[in-house]
């Protein structure tokens, strides 16, 4: 997410980019609270597109990831944690990487080491990554709040970002990795993500604010590193989005960043906390 940490000019269309943002959260709670499996599948192909723009990305690099085992991995790893746990999901993120290897090495032994560390790199991020949604969905009573606080405190960080970088930003956080962020949109994503954080643990999960507000802190943080990974990548391939399936945003992975990256350690607070 481009403007998480506040970009004071970001580029984007802001009525398209608030009204695609506005239809993604309708499809994500109607799906949400009516049948969580159809919740689940929204996210398997979500993600999956995310890991086709990531694999073709590099393609453009001549960086060889296979997009068919790779699908299949994620798919696997979302599920079985979704319907065994968090040991069902380590031992498929591990089967699939060891096949992986064993797949590569049939074509040969040119650039092995570089394809293979850029196919488990896809296989981790964000596919391992976003295995934590099921995690955080599976409990029978409250498994769609708690996907709530994740997904909206999270993406609170890329609001308040925002607009505080283009109210107040001057103060560049990281002019190498990625010049629009600045350090009062840094604030200004904080500030938000705790507001947010503490009222829905407050009302959706029915716990102490302070819980929520110490969720926003960790979320702004790893969203903002998120983001700063998804740069760093794109930079190092040459592109500028993942790819251009979302008007005003860019690709699904360029949404996606931020959430996964906030996912485990949300998902660990709330399994510890809440």
């Amino acid at each position: 997410m481009e403007s998480a940490a506040g970009g004071s000019r970001t580029g984007r269309n802001l009525p398209v980019a608030i009204a695609v943002g506005a239809g993604l959260g309708v499809v994500i709670i109607g799906s949400l609270y009516f049948v969580k499996v159809l919740f689940l599948a929204v996210v398997i192909a979500a993600v999956g597109i995310g890991v086709t723009e990531l694999v073709k990305s590099f393609a453009a690099r001549d960086v060889n990831v296979p997009m068919v085992p790779v699908l299949a991995g994620m798919t696997a790893m979302i599920g079985g944690a979704y319907f065994g746990g968090p040991a069902w999901l380590v031992g498929i993120f591990a089967m699939t990487v060891l096949l992986l290897m064993i797949w590569r090495m049939f074509r040969g032994t040119e650039g092995y080491v570089r394809d293979t560390a850029a196919t488990i790199l896809v296989t981790v991020y964000p596919s391992l990554l976003a295995g934590f949604v099921a995690l955080l969905l599976a409990p029978p009573l409250d498994g769609p709040d708690r996907v709530v606080v994740f997904i909206a405190t999270t993406a609170a960080s890329d609001i308040g970002g925002y607009f505080a970088g283009i109210l107040f930003g001057k103060h560049k956080m990281s002019p190498l990795i990625s010049p629009k962020k600045t350090w009062e949109g840094f604030a200004g994503s904080a500030l938000a993500c705790m507001a947010v954080g503490g009222w829905l643990v407050a009302w959706l999960l029915e716990d102490a604010v302070w819980k929520g507000v110490l969720i926003g802190a960790v979320a702004v943080v790893f969203a903002t590193l998120g983001d700063l990974v998804e740069s760093v990548i794109k930079r190092d391939l040459g592109v500028k989005d993942m790819g251009s399936l979302l008007p005003g945003h860019g690709g699904l992975m360029d949404r996606l960043d931020s959430l996964v990256a906030a996912l485990i350690p949300i998902w660990a607070l709330l399994t510890l906390l809440v």
